[in-house]
Parts: C-alpha cells; sequence; structure tokens
C-alpha cells in the first residue's frame, strides 16, 4: 500500500501558503474504505524530488495557489530537463560598402532610402553618386565601381545592358512626371508652357540627352512651343538651382524636384496632354565589389518599405 498511501515530506523552507493544507491520505485497504492510515516513513529524497512528488499527486487540493507556486508546479510536474540548447542568429550576409550610381532626380528620395536600408542591415554603408544619366552610363562603362546604376530612363540603362555592364535584368522601379518651376510667388506669372516662350521670360533647360531636357523637349513638341534656352545643364538639380537664385524664371523639371526643394521654389502644373511620363529602371552593375549587397538594395526599392519612401516624394508605381 506503500505507492498508494505515501506523502511526501516537504522540509523547510517550503511553506505551505494561506488556503493551502496538506490533506491526509484515504487508503483503500483492509482497514476499510475511508479508513485514515498513518503515513510510513518515506525514503529519504531530495527536496526537489520530494515537493515534486506532493504537488504532482495533489494538483486537485492545491487552491489559492499564487503565481509563484503555480509556476513551480509545472516545473516540477515536467518531464526530466533536456540539456540546455543554445541558438545561433544567422549572421547578416548584406554587409560592406554599395555604391549606388543614381540619377539626380533621385537624391531626396534615394538618401531617405539609403537610410532605411542601412538600419536593416547595420553592417552595411550605402554610398549614393547623384548624377545625370547620361554621365553616369558613361562613368559604369568605363569601369567604374558601382553596384547598382537607377536611370531616369529607358535609354541610358539600355547603354550599359548593350555594354554587358548591367547582371540581371532591369526593374522598373517608378514613375514621374513634368512641371515647370518657378521662383517664389511666380514673379512672371508663368500658367504654362505657352507662357515659356515669351520674349521676356528666361528659361533654363537640361542638356537633351539627359533624360529631363528628352523629356521636356516631348513635352513643348507635344504643346507646340518654341523655346530658346538660357543654358542646358546636366541634370534636374542644376536647374532646379538657378531658377532658385533668380539666374532663370523658370525651367522644366520633374514634380519630385519642385517637392523636394520645398519653400525655395514653387511648381506650374503640365496638363496631361502636353506631359510625359519618366519610367525609372534599375540593375545591378558588374563593375562593383558587393554584388550581394547590390542585389539587396535593388530589393529594398522594390519593396513596401522602399515603394512607400518613393511615393513620399512624389513617385508613382510603375
Amino acid at each position: 500500500m506503500r505507492g498508494n498511501c505515501w506523502r511526501a515530506a516537504v522540509p523547510p523552507p517550503f511553506h505551505w501558503g494561506p488556503g493551502l493544507h496538506a490533506p491526509p491520505h484515504r487508503c483503500k485497504d483492509r482497514l476499510g474504505a475511508g479508513a485514515i492510515r498513518p503515513t510510513p516513513e518515506p525514503r529519504r529524497r531530495s527536496w526537489t524530488d520530494q515537493s515534486a512528488v506532493f504537488l504532482c499527486e495533489n494538483t486537485a487540493e492545491m487552491k489559492g495557489v499564487g503565481v509563484a507556486l503555480a509556476a513551480l508546479l509545472l516545473v516540477a510536474c515536467g518531464s526530466t530537463p533536456s540539456p540546455t540548447s543554445t541558438s545561433t542568429s544567422t549572421p547578416d550576409p548584406i554587409t560592406g560598402t554599395i555604391n549606388v550610381f543614381a540619377a539626380a532626380s533621385l537624391t531626396a528620395a534615394f538618401k531617405d532610402e539609403g537610410t532605411a536600408f542601412q538600419a536593416k542591415h547595420p553592417n552595411a554603408n550605402v554610398t549614393f553618386n547623384f548624377a545625370g544619366s547620361a554621365a553616369l552610363v558613361t562613368s559604369i562603362n568605363n569601369g567604374a565601381p558601382a553596384d547598382v546604376f537607377a536611370s531616369a530612363d529607358q535609354p541610358n540603362m539600355d547603354k550599359v545592358v548593350k555594354a554587358g555592364n548591367a547582371t540581371g535584368q532591369p526593374a522598373n522601379f517608378a514613375t514621374n512626371k513634368l512641371q515647370i518651376v518657378v521662383g517664389t510667388g511666380n514673379p512672371k506669372g508663368i500658367k504654362g508652357l505657352a507662357d515659356l516662350a515669351s520674349p521676356g521670360n528666361v528659361v533654363i533647360l537640361c542638356a537633351p540627352q539627359v533624360p529631363c531636357g528628352n523629356y521636356a523637349n516631348q513635352a513643348l513638341t507635344k504643346a507646340g512651343v518654341k523655346v530658346t534656352p538660357k543654358s542646358q545643364e546636366q541634370d534636374v538639380n542644376a536647374v532646379v538651382s538657378k531658377v532658385t537664385l533668380g539666374e532663370a524664371d523658370a525651367g522644366i523639371v520633374y514634380v519630385t524636384d519642385v517637392k523636394a526643394a520645398g519653400t525655395k521654389v514653387q511648381g506650374v502644373d503640365i496638363p496631361d496632354e502636353q506631359n510625359v511620363i519618366a519610367t525609372y529602371p534599375i540593375a545591378t552593375a558588374k563593375g562593383g565589389s558587393n554584388p550581394t549587397g547590390g542585389y539587396a538594395f535593388v530589393d529594398f526599392l522594390l519593396s513596401s518599405l522602399g515603394q512607400a519612401i518613393l511615393a513620399n516624394y512624389g513617385f508613382s508605381k510603375v
């Protein structure tokens, strides 16, 4: 009967709390049902074993047990502990410097993209080279160590692909629209493309080989307007800068460039029937030393977070 009637002793320092009592054991033997049988002296056990036996055999009797004791119950009634296992997290493979060559119109947005990317991959460092897409193509095809190339148009990307300096197929990641940029307050009262042809207005455009210059010429052709620019710049940042400094009354850039300039300038919308949609492709480049990082940056740009950052700067989805 020892197996049925034995009650574990619970030595100090274990104390029964309020409402918790060690119940007597009722033995179903020859003494009769319900008779109280004296508990025989138990074999010597460790404090942990003794406590575990009583706790496991008398769970139903344990009323008003505190949280700490309930936790002890779970431990005591469990199976034999397994050897402690150690887990090691897989190190982030995205490390080192990632050189991104990007069109000038992507400057503000890509700086935020780089910050967000590095927050996700703290061992990586994204560096940017912003310039006109045509100038970037020349650098890449001459051996510049670019891991990623983001162009403001497809023709310039095609030049890199045909030269064998892009790895994989380019992916379109954003679109943009043109806008007339003027000084704060629009001193000349410019309302549309036709006003750019007025003799008293000084206009600056991007050079024809630069995407923003090519797009601007397409828009002017659609509107039937002929403009003789004071100068032709190598990227949109130069156009915005000269309008900001008062060196020009107006220029044609992207909606995103006007937005990024803030209160320094303002924009005049170009109707959709005269406007041009600019599509931005991106690809990893062959000359870089960090292809893994390059692919990771492209993937991030195409992710929901990367697209949200672009949208915040006025870019649209493809």
